[in-house]
C-alpha cells in the first residue's frame, strides 16, 4: 500500500485558505492585497491547492434551510474489511461523510434526510442490508452547537 507524505503548506497558502474560509467569494485580486501577493499569483497557488486535494471550495448550506430536516451519524460494527464497507455506505445518495475509525465502532456514516421515515429507510432498507454490517447504533442530531471549517487556522 502507498503512503502519500504531503509537504506542509508555507505561511502564504495558509493564509490564503484563511482568507478563504472567512469568504469563500472573496476575489482573488482582494486576497492578493490582503496576503502581500498578485491575483495572478493567488489564482496560481489556489489552482494548486485544488489540484492537489487540500482545498475545495463549495456552497455549505443549512439542511433544514433547504428541506432536509433529520440528520444523523450512525455507527458501524462490520466483519471483514471495513475499507470496502465504508465504500459501499459512501455509495449511498444519503450517507454524507463516511470515516473509518477505531474504537467500539469500525466506521461512522453521516446521514442527511428529509424526515424521519426517509432516516428508517436509509438505515433498515440499505446500512442494515450491506454484507458485512454487524450492528449499527444511531445518533439523532438534536441541535448542533458548532459547525465550522476553519482548520487552517493553527
Amino acid at each position: 500500500m502507498a503512503t502519500y507524505v504531503r509537504q506542509p503548506l508555507d505561511d502564504l497558502s495558509k493564509a490564503i485558505i484563511e482568507q478563504l474560509q472567512e469568504d469563500g467569494r472573496r476575489s482573488y485580486a482582494a486576497i492578493g492585497k490582503l496576503v502581500g501577493l498578485s491575483e495572478a499569483a493567488v489564482r496560481q497557488r489556489v489552482q494548486k491547492l485544488e489540484d492537489s486535494g487540500v482545498l475545495q471550495i463549495v456552497a455549505v448550506v443549512d439542511p433544514k434551510q433547504v428541506g432536509f430536516s433529520r440528520q444523523a451519524m450512525i455507527g458501524v460494527r462490520c466483519a471483514g474489511d471495513a475499507r470496502e464497507l465504508g465504500e459501499r455506505l459512501a455509495d449511498i445518495p444519503e450517507v454524507k461523510y463516511v470515516v473509518q475509525t477505531a474504537g467500539s465502532f469500525d466506521i461512522l456514516a453521516e446521514v442527511v434526510c428529509v424526515d424521519d421515515g426517509e432516516l428508517l429507510d436509509v438505515l433498515g432498507g440499505r446500512i442494515r442490508a450491506l454484507p458485512g454490517v454487524v450492528a449499527t447504533e444511531t445518533f439523532v442530531y438534536l441541535k448542533i452547537a458548532k459547525d465550522q471549517y476553519t482548520w487552517a487556522k493553527r
